[in-house]
């Protein structure tokens, strides 16, 4: 009897010791975090986008929760590259963010933007029709598809997208103006000069939000 009460002692005590552990060790990472929080946002207000990426990245591996953080700032991030005209670096960003955050279609809007400048229109045309599919009363993003088909020379799918975007918005006076393009295009038979590309969205991403204690 005193042994099974020694033994049972001797499992209540190392239970104890490790709940204690697991306590020190998950106070020791809250700290972490906090740290590399603080440090995010301080350098997201000084505009530091390199050191807010990396230790919002840090805080992510140890708090999930930090993720929505890292989102905004790999999309400030990669707004700066695409300023910058540095399209694959803003790329990779927007890509990062969306492997966090699949749902967002003004990340694939930003991506496919920087797509289409470096020429890469397969690849912008399938993140317009993602963000497309996320946001269907969009009316730029049936421009900016049609867009690219234009430039593809593909008449048809543009006119398509110009419908639609007339059809989300009826008094839109570029889709109006490509419409009348396309439709001088088609019964001539030959090439016209593209219109600008649409006024594309690089609207400003949101910015990382301080968690409540």
């Amino acid at each position: 009897m005193k042994k099974y009460s020694a033994f049972t002692l001797m499992i209540a005590l190392t239970l104890c010791g490790l709940q204690f552990a697991q306590a020190q060790s998950n106070k020791q990472a809250a700290k972490e975090v906090a740290r590399y929080s603080r440090d995010g946002f301080e350098a997201t207000e000084a505009k530091e986008w390199d050191k807010a990426v990396d230790a919002f990245r840090k805080a992510t591996e140890l708090d999930r929760k930090q993720e929505p953080n890292l989102v905004a700032a790999l999309q400030h991030r990669g707004m700066e590259y695409t300023t910058q005209q540095q399209y694959p670096e803003a790329i990779a960003d927007f890509s990062e963010a969306l492997k966090l955050k699949p749902d967002d279609a003004g990340i694939y809007e930003r991506r496919a933007y920087a797509e289409m400048k470096t020429n890469a229109y397969d690849k912008a045309l399938s993140d317009y029709s993602e963000a497309i599919r996320l946001k269907p009363d969009e009316v730029r993003y049936y421009l900016l598809r049609g867009y690219i088909y234009e430039t593809k020379d593909d008449i048809k799918n543009s006119m398509a997208d110009t419908e639609k975007a007339l059809k989300v918005d009826p008094n839109n006076e570029e889709a109006k103006s490509r419409k009348a393009r396309l439709e001088k295009r088609q019964s001539m038979n030959t090439p016209l000069p593209l219109s600008p590309i649409p006024a594309a969205s690089p609207k400003a991403s949101p910015s990382p939000k301080r968690r409540k204690p």
